[in-house]
């Protein structure tokens, strides 16, 4: 077992150091004394912060640039294939995969708030953290998005507070030492690494057994299988929910003209606080409670924690309005499978668009596979989807599925689906087709919300 601590004053080198969580983590490791080197495939904001506190980084990967490190750490996106992986193997240097690392760096924190579930993570993380913050806890903070906050995804603090985005991903989760645990939900995702439903399951019931006897799990009350496993637990529970029967629950729900919730938020019977979001959604509800009820876990005050979540504005690339291009709103959100899909738009509809089109980048052969049946109905609120060619990520094309196959299955649903590949094709069919008024919502965590920005660079915009 690789213990990070044995590397004390000694380099290490990571691959992929300009993604949202490697970035915060080399400035972790730099404020503990490490030495911290890099590699990325681009240039970016983050890589150029990082080289504005003294950590080297190459652009580009090529074997040289391991040489003489102690340990390298790399995340699951990349492949053993990748030529700095393939070196620190032939030299004998050590490997860590990302979320091990992140597991033994929240160890010594007197709290360690882990979010899980299969979908928003980012979002209660990045309330929870920005809500502690403003209470004066002073969290460290790791977590997938980017939250102007915090000027990022991550945040140096003290040792009394770890705020963390625990992914179900390949097994990430279960490298965390959670003393708090949310779980949001339990859905079908990541179907190239789990067998089914019920082996995810299974997965988030070792992640809940993590926790230590004095530890909390707060989970969704209305969902079974969160339920079922926070009945074998031997530690404190606690559910958030719409419904009664959860400890957390709202009271007086109202949503403004554009969807924003307003709410008493209740805990067993007693009102804690008044809550008026500025982000919009039924699941931002259930999102806020959770948050709640994570700084509440650890002692913020309740009336701290909602002046917080009123203020709170959102992360970047979940329901971001980016501009307005010839009078039409252009917004993205990073959802990626169906489900997260189906919630944005469900947003979208509450601002009220002339038309509403759904622009969709599939993520993963693997995923477009596993989930087809949900992708064929999930746009169903909009008048007009559009479909790119799916995006590969880690994967190799298998060669038996198609971004048309999507399409042919959403016009038999009843979709006004067009299969557009290339952004370039997505862009020209928007422009000629569309009306002020109109929405467009891209949709997706590759590269799609490039598109948002080739289409602002193309035409008068305004923000």
């Amino acid at each position: 077992m690789i213990d990070i601590l044995d590397y004390q004053g000694k380099r290490i080198h990571m691959v992929g150091i300009g993604g949202s969580s490697m970035s915060g983590l080399a400035e972790m490791l730099l404020k503990e004394g490490y030495t911290v080197t890099g590699s990325d495939n681009a240039n970016s904001h983050a890589v150029e912060r990082l080289r504005g506190m003294g950590i080297f980084v190459h652009v580009g990967h090529a074997a040289e640039n391991v040489q003489g490190a102690a340990l390298l750490i790399f995340s699951a996106a990349i492949s053993p294939e990748n030529p700095e992986r393939r070196e620190a193997q032939r030299l004998g240097i050590p490997e860590m995969e990302r979320s091990t690392l992140l597991g033994q760096l929240m160890r010594g924190h007197r709290n360690a708030i882990c979010v899980s579930g299969t979908h928003g993570k980012t979002t209660t993380s990045s309330m929870i953290a920005e809500t502690l913050l403003e209470c004066g806890m002073d969290p460290t903070v790791s977590f997938g998005g980017r939250l102007d906050a915090l000027g990022g995804g991550s945040r140096v603090g003290g040792k009394d507070v770890f705020v963390a985005e625990a992914c179900e991903f390949h097994g990430s989760f279960l490298e965390m030492h959670p003393t708090v645990a949310v779980v949001l939900n339990i859905q079908e995702d990541h179907l190239d690494w789990y067998k089914d439903i019920d082996h995810i399951e299974a997965a988030f019931g070792q992640f809940l057994s993590l926790l230590p006897p004095h530890g909390v799990a707060l989970g969704w009350g209305e969902d079974m299988r969160v339920r079922r496993l926070f009945g074998k637990l031997a530690c404190e529970t606690r559910t958030f929910g719409l419904e009664k029967s959860n400890d957390y629950y709202p009271e007086n729900l109202t949503y403004s003209d554009t969807g924003c919730p307003r709410f008493d938020v209740m805990f067993r019977g007693e009102k804690l606080a008044h809550v008026e979001l500025r982000v919009a959604g039924e699941f931002n509800v259930i999102n806020s409670l959770a948050a709640f009820a994570a700084a509440h876990a650890v002692g913020a005050e309740p009336e701290k924690i909602a002046e917080s979540l009123n203020r709170f504005a959102g992360v970047h690339r979940r329901f971001e309005l980016t501009g307005i291009i010839d009078g039409v709103k252009m917004y993205h959100d990073y959802g990626h499978n169906p489900a997260e899909m189906k919630a944005a738009l469900s947003v979208a509809v509450m601002q009220h668009p002339k038309h509403l089109w759904a622009v969709m980048q599939p993520h993963t052969y693997s995923r477009v596979k596993g989930l087809f049946q949900d992708y064929l109905t999930c746009t169903q609120a909009a008048d007009y989807t559009l479909v790119t060619d799916i995006f590969a990520a880690r994967e190799k094309d298998p060669g038996d599925i198609k971004a048309e196959m999507i399409v042919e299955g959403m016009k038999a649903h009843g979709v006004n689906a067009v299969h557009t590949p290339t952004f370039d094709d997505t862009e020209k069919y928007l422009r000629a087709h569309w009306h002020p008024g109109d929405l467009v919502l891209t949709m997706g965590c590759g590269n799609i919300n490039l598109l948002n920005e080739q289409m602002q660079l193309h035409g008068d915009t305004e923000r």
